[in-house]
């Protein structure tokens, strides 16, 4: 494993391309056990919504492209997203062992946190803006509500923009280090 250190420019600590990926990495199993536990939500919701029974029929029209439940979107950002958070922290780590030693940005030194922010606030928007929407819209996740789904789904959209961000700063930290290999 190299040994080499970048020292950031107003920043009095050091970090080499392996802390980065372990970075990465601890980030990313934390979120994909996050996503596991989301995945019980559909569960208990399919268990409640099979005993309360009020599903409109323009939601029945379209239940493949919703799986019946508010909570498998997060479930399935949060797991996909932990896991490229992965990816990404085990490429740095290849990198760092491979003697790789690129100057590492401010970008892609925030970029775990941004990536880890985006994958959280989106299971928290989720979450909260269901509960907000279903006090102000009413049913608007079974029924045809299109402000009460534009809004929520836009705003998990803005949280996944977060993560993406974070993600192509990493990528670009990834390729730098890539190509000092070759």
């Amino acid at each position: 494993m190299s040994n080499a250190t970048i020292t950031m420019r107003g920043n009095e600590g050091t970090v080499t391309v392996a802390d980065l990926g372990w970075k990465f990495i601890r980030w990313g199993l934390s979120l994909f056990i996050l996503g596991f536990l989301i995945g019980f939500v559909p569960i208990l919701h399919y268990i409640v919504g099979g005993q309360a029974g009020n599903v409109e029929p323009l939601f029945l029209k379209n239940m493949t492209l919703w799986w019946g439940c508010p909570a498998v979107l997060a479930e399935l950002t949060v797991k996909a997203g932990s896991l490229g958070m992965i990816a990404v922290g085990l490429c740095y780590v290849a990198a760092g062992r491979e003697g790789a030693s690129p100057t590492i940005s401010a970008h892609e030194r925030m970029a775990p946190a941004l990536c880890a922010f985006g994958l959280i606030a989106h299971f928290v928007y989720a979450a909260v803006g269901y509960a907000a929407g279903v006090a102000i819209f009413g049913n608007f996740y079974f029924g045809a509500t299109e402000p009460g789904k534009s809004l929520w789904i836009g705003g998990q959209g803005v949280c996944v923009a977060v993560y993406v961000f974070g993600l192509f700063y990493a990528v670009a930290g990834v390729r730098r280090a890539a190509a000092q290999r070759r």
